[in-house]
């Protein structure tokens, strides 16, 4: 049972190679642009909410951490099309994968404090140590502080694979369940049919609500660190 439980979020293969990165290039092709397609509707509509999503995450930063903008609102994107394409039947989604997260999250972790300590070491190096710490606190409060700094990109990666794999879960389960009492009890399967449907409108919302919350939690480290 666990091995089917969990056999979809095993990377697929092909001719015992992964094809881990030809998914990964899909969402890419998804994202409509002027130089394919002539400008329509739909285009005038990814611009706007790409710009309006855009204008509301560099609001709080400074001139040099808007020169971030266009990684960030790549990252919301790609991870924002990858969760959805997951939820198609018979697909894949790398996010699901904590080794990918966690590709994504520390670099990105790695920059925004390298640059912090680059550009304003003093205000970095004061985080370790808040102001007024009694002098037997301060190594306890040093190694706190270090461990909440390094635990950061964990915490970015975890998050987005424990909501996704949560939610992919539960579609699985209940879709199971559905199509096992269909057989024995319509009406019950029907109620459970219901609550399939509105579970997948959920994972919809969820989907793009996590790559939100990624790209901000990226753009607040940032914006610490500028």
């Amino acid at each position: 049972m666990n091995e089917n439980l969990f056999s979809s979020f095993a990377a697929p293969t092909m001719m015992g190679l992964p094809i881990v990165v030809v998914i990964i290039m899909i969402p890419s092709m998804l994202i409509f642009s002027s130089k394919r397609i002539s400008t329509n509707r739909l285009v005038t509509l990814q611009q706007w909410l790409i710009k309006t999503i855009l204008k509301q995450m560099m609001l709080i930063h400074t001139p040099k951490g808007r020169t971030w903008s266009l990684m960030l609102i790549s990252l919301i994107m790609f991870i924002g099309s990858t969760n959805l394409l997951g939820l198609l039947p018979h697909t894949f989604t790398p996010t699901t994968q904590l080794s990918m997260n966690l590709a994504m999250a520390i670099p990105l972790w790695a920059g925004a404090v390298v640059l912090g300590f680059r550009y304003k070491t003093k205000s970095s190096l004061a985080h370790f140590l808040p102001q007024g710490t009694p002098i037997t606190l301060i190594p306890i409060l040093i190694i706190i502080e270090t461990i909440s700094l390094l635990i950061q990109p964990m915490a970015l990666a975890v998050r987005l694979t424990a909501n996704i794999t949560a939610g992919h879960l539960l579609i699985h389960l209940i879709g199971g369940a559905t199509m096992v009492l269909t057989s024995i009890n319509l009406p019950i399967a029907a109620i459970t049919f219901t609550i399939l449907t509105m579970l997948t409108i959920l994972e919809f919302a969820v989907a793009l609500i996590q790559a939100y919350v990624f790209t901000l939690l990226v753009s607040l480290y940032l914006h610490d660190n500028t």
